[in-house]
């Protein structure tokens, strides 16, 4: 919400002007010149009164459209949640599975024949053995070709040992994997590399440093195989992890004589949150607006926007869809009592067809409670086109007018008070004149008549 202009301050003129003078008259001319400065400064203190009163409306606006864009936050966590949670589970643990929200919920059953395996290949016995992988190597050459089922790939380590070696390899994108392994006793070490494929599978894989190739057969790779709902068509897989259906991966992780049964669900746990905070958020917004009406009101107290507000709550809370089993709020869980205020029956909610209160809320975009709702509350709280924003823009262009007309006051003003107060040191100094002549003459009688003082 854009900020306003706030009111100025005071200047340009003298609030309490002093006012000095020489004649004993001074203390009244003080007086008219406060009194004028008073008096021409009343249209001026009303004006500066509704410039703070147009910014105290706009701190009311800016609370309120803040409370309201809670609500709608809430309402848009209803959206998310009403496609509910995918979530799948296996019925033994020769697999693990997961879901995401694509799978369609269902049973399905796979049986692990075997796991299969990887290609590992371990680095021979050189003519050095390597105690300390961080400067040793198994060749002396800086450069290799990783061959890796007749695909060459050069790899050139940064330095010449053998983990410079293996990280190179796992840089290289060959399709392997390399590491390093102890195959001597801890007090006389000889470290190698292994080389495993990534897939499950016979692949071939060498490695040559231009005159020897440096590997060794350790184990040859071999496909997973499993069946699915009871086929007897054995399927193979180069890698542990499974699709049996669109959205839902399967891990093979033990063979097993009986299948496993995945079940996929959609659990809407989420979405039973988000109404409870969806109630909690509106709740907020009636009281925020209840603010503003009846005897200890709030600055709105009796404006358009408060009974549009009201209004706008309590077509939410009244819709009604007139068709399928969840109909109204109160179907779902959600109720009004006579305060206003909003309460969610959890009970309600989870007796009720998950898939009749999916379709009751649709979508912003296509329908139901959920369109309907969110029409309502961006016709107030959107930040550009908003009733409230529309208000607050509003008392900003009257404050930013209050404003001017406050500093034209204060010019006018202190030009009066520069006038009036060289009118009366004027009149100040001529009667201050008098009283000087008045006591010259008296005294110069009084030294002429010292005996006549009375006459």
């Amino acid at each position: 919400m854009a900020s306003s202009a706030s009111p100025i301050s005071s200047s340009g003129y003298n609030a309490s002007p002093t006012f000095s003078g020489s004649s004993t008259y001074s203390s009244s001319f003080q007086q008219v010149l406060t009194r004028a400065v008073q008096m021409a400064s009343l249209p001026m203190q009303q004006t500066q009164n509704d410039v703070n009163n147009c910014t105290s409306d706009q701190s009311a606006l800016s609370s309120l459209e803040t409370t309201f864009q809670s609500l709608d936050s809430a309402l848009q966590a209803i959206g998310t949640a009403s496609a509910g949670t995918v979530s799948a589970s296996a019925s033994n643990t020769s697999v693990s599975a997961s879901a995401t929200s694509s799978a369609l919920p269902g049973t399905y059953s796979i049986q692990v024949d075997t796991l299969g395996s990887y290609t590992t290949m371990l680095s021979q016995a050189g003519s050095t053995t390597v105690t300390d992988p961080t400067t040793q190597n198994i060749s002396s050459s800086s450069s290799f070709t990783l061959t890796v089922n007749g695909a060459n790939t050069t790899i050139t380590p940064t330095d010449d040992s053998l983990e410079g070696l293996a990280t190179a390899i796992n840089a290289s994108s060959a399709g392997v994997q390399a590491t390093i392994v102890n195959v001597g006793a801890n007090t006389s070490p000889d470290y190698r590399l292994v080389v495993t494929s990534d897939s499950m599978s016979p692949d071939t894989i060498q490695l040559s440093d231009g005159s020897s190739n440096l590997l060794g057969a350790v184990s040859t790779g071999a496909p997973a195989t499993y069946q699915v709902n009871g086929s007897s068509t054995v399927l193979q897989s180069n890698s542990p992890q499974v699709t049996l259906s669109p959205g839902l991966t399967v891990t093979l992780l033990t063979p097993s004589s009986t299948p496993a049964t995945i079940t996929v669900s959609t659990d809407y746990s989420s979405l039973q949150t988000a109404l409870s905070s969806f109630a909690t958020a509106y709740n907020a917004a009636v009281t925020a607006v209840q603010g503003q009406v009846g005897q200890n009101a709030g600055p709105l107290s009796g404006q358009s926007v408060v009974y549009t507000l009201s209004n706008v709550l309590q077509s939410i809370s009244l819709y009604s869809s007139g068709s399928g089993a969840v109909g109204s709020l109160s179907d779902m869980g959600l109720s009004i009592d006579k305060t206003g205020q909003m309460s969610f029956d959890a009970s309600t909610f989870i007796a009720q067809n998950t898939t009749a209160i999916t379709q009751f809320l649709g979508s912003v975009s296509s329908g139901g409670f959920m369109q309907a709702a969110e029409n309502a509350l961006t016709s107030v709280d959107d930040p550009n086109t908003g009733d409230i924003e529309t208000e607050y823009n509003a008392y900003g262009t009257q404050i930013t007018t209050d404003n001017q007309k406050v500093s034209d006051d204060q010019t006018r003003i202190g030009t009066m008070e520069t006038n009036l107060e060289a009118e009366l040191s004027q009149a100040d100094a001529a009667i201050a004149n008098l009283q000087a002549q008045k006591s010259y003459y008296e005294e110069l009688f009084q030294a002429e008549y010292p005996s006549g003082s009375s006459a």
